[in-house]
């Protein structure tokens, strides 16, 4: 039986003083509220338009869905796919202010279009069957929902992660629980409670995409034990992504990353400056793939400095970056840092103005970023601190350069970039790195389809290998086989 937690038993003890000062205490205390009929034994409702207090109703309403989903066959998945992609777009705006306001990090321009460009991440046409035919038979292979997803959303792009992981979710056959971080929970229930109403007008299915509105840890660890959960999806810290992956259920996880840079010797430095800029700054470094660190063969170094005020950067001398630095990090053990620095959150995702006034300066309204000069050693190098702050190293030669961004990266293989002219050093760097993404010469961002070849997804995973994922990611393989018949060759 679960134990009264401090708020019900303060509240329960209230109730009772309260009737001994009127003089009508019952013969006996009054029973807890009646428990519902979930495994966790919450006092959760039903939930509405998919947002619910409970993690048990959540997982059964989900899979009520998925069954009625799959009756729908892959045109009803096609059109929840159509019907996520048509609200993001035209609720942008709106979702974005939003967001901006519950989370309070990032840009609003770049919070409106990350919703926008959801319209790029792929749908059902992306599961094609494989078949195989020989003397033996006919063998086909086909990619199967699971049923249900349980998947954890960040702060840093809540709506967006949420939209992505729905379209591709929804298009292999499942239905989902989202357990969206504190800080953006109710933009994620503002967009469940929009897709759900659509969903239910358009096709009669209610609470395929669901969300806990309150999310804690004990929502997770719940999500993670639910047995209609079959498969967990994680895009948080390492803490979330190492409990997924003890749960003994299949676990998808997108880990931590810290994105370098190399800039040799024959790089085009004005392009360079700016496609740094352009990924470095985007949403104030929130994204995963941000430049994070850049590394610079030093017979340009001065050149590429100068491109980057060019390009609208601003330049913090030394001192100023050791005084922001002394804020934006700590050593703290009370805040787990200690052996290592811990960013500050109050600094993730803020504006380049903020972090100068920090530093004991000012910069133009309109600066996307700012950079110093540092060592290979600076805690903005070696911490992934998602802040419009690059820390740029000189290094002597090409090789320097791509072992101290591997040193920096910290094997976590999630994404690097170069900028070259030579085919050798883009080869060379690429294999050193072994990166899920290598972009050369180009934004971080051309590596998620914008601004170069391919398709978009707000969930990464590194650390299990899956990669970008796509609807194919949240599927099982299934194979049938008829023998000695069915080829007509």
């Amino acid at each position: 039986m679960k134990t009264l937690d401090p708020e019900t038993l303060r509240s329960v003890v209230e109730s009772v003083v309260a009737k001994l000062a009127q003089g009508s205490v019952p013969a006996a205390p009054a029973p807890a509220a009646a428990k519902s009929s979930c495994g966790c034994g919450c006092p959760g409702d039903s939930g509405k338009s998919g947002v619910f207090t409970c993690v048990d109703k959540a997982a059964e309403a989900a899979n009520d869905a998925h069954l009625k989903l799959k009756k729908l066959g892959v045109a009803g998945r096609a059109k929840v796919v159509e019907i996520v992609k048509t609200l993001a777009v035209s609720n942008a705006e709106a979702w974005g202010k939003f967001e901006m306001e519950e989370t309070k990090i990032g840009r609003l321009d770049h919070k409106i279009e990350k919703l926008q460009i959801t319209k790029n991440v792929p749908g059902v046409e992306w599961l094609r069957p494989d078949a195989m035919s020989g003397d033996g038979g006919i063998t086909l292979e086909e990619y199967a929902p699971f049923g249900v997803v349980g998947a954890i959303l960040p702060v840093t792009h809540s709506v967006p992660t949420l939209t992505g992981n729905v379209i591709n979710m929804v298009a292999a056959g499942n239905a989902i629980v989202f357990n969206p971080h504190p800080g953006g929970a109710r933009s994620a229930a503002l967009a469940v409670r929009a897709y759900n109403e659509a969903i239910q007008r358009e096709l009669g299915i209610a609470n395929l995409i669901t969300t806990i509105e309150e999310p804690t840890l004990e929502s997770f660890e719940l999500i993670c034990k639910n047995p209609l959960i079959p498969l967990l999806a994680i895009t948080g810290g390492p803490a979330v992504v190492s409990a997924a992956m003890k749960s003994g259920k299949r676990a998808i996880c997108a880990g931590p990353g810290n994105p370098t840079v190399v800039v040799d010797e024959t790089a085009d430095l004005a392009k360079a400056a700016r496609d740094v800029i352009q990924g470095g700054a985007y949403d104030n470094n929130l994204l995963c793939i941000g430049e994070k660190a850049v590394f610079v063969v030093g017979s340009v170094f001065n050149r590429f400095c100068e491109e980057l005020q060019k390009a609208g950067a601003a330049r913090l001398t030394s001192a100023q970056l050791e005084q922001l630095t002394k804020s934006a990090f700590t050593y703290k053990e009370t805040d787990g840092g200690c052996s290592h620095p811990v960013v500050n959150r109050a600094f993730v995702g803020a504006d380049p103005t903020k972090l100068a006034q920090v530093a004991g300066t000012s910069v133009a309204a309109n600066t996307p970023l700012l950079f110093a000069e540092t060592d290979a050693d600076h805690a903005f190098v070696q911490e992934e601190q998602m802040m419009p702050v690059l820390p740029i190293v000189a290094v002597p030669d090409f090789v320097t350069g791509v072992r101290e961004a591997k040193r920096a990266e910290h094997g976590y293989r999630h994404s690097a970039i170069i900028h070259s002219k030579d085919v050798d050093h883009m080869t060379y760097m690429a294999r050193e790195m072994d990166t899920t993404i290598f972009v050369k010469n180009g934004p971080s961002v051309a590596g998620l389809g914008l601004g170069g070849e391919g398709y978009l997804s707000y969930s990464i995973a590194t650390t299990t290998g899956e990669g970008i994922t796509t609807p194919k990611t949240f599927t099982r393989i299934r194979r049938c086989v008829m023998v000695e018949n069915l080829r007509i060759i």
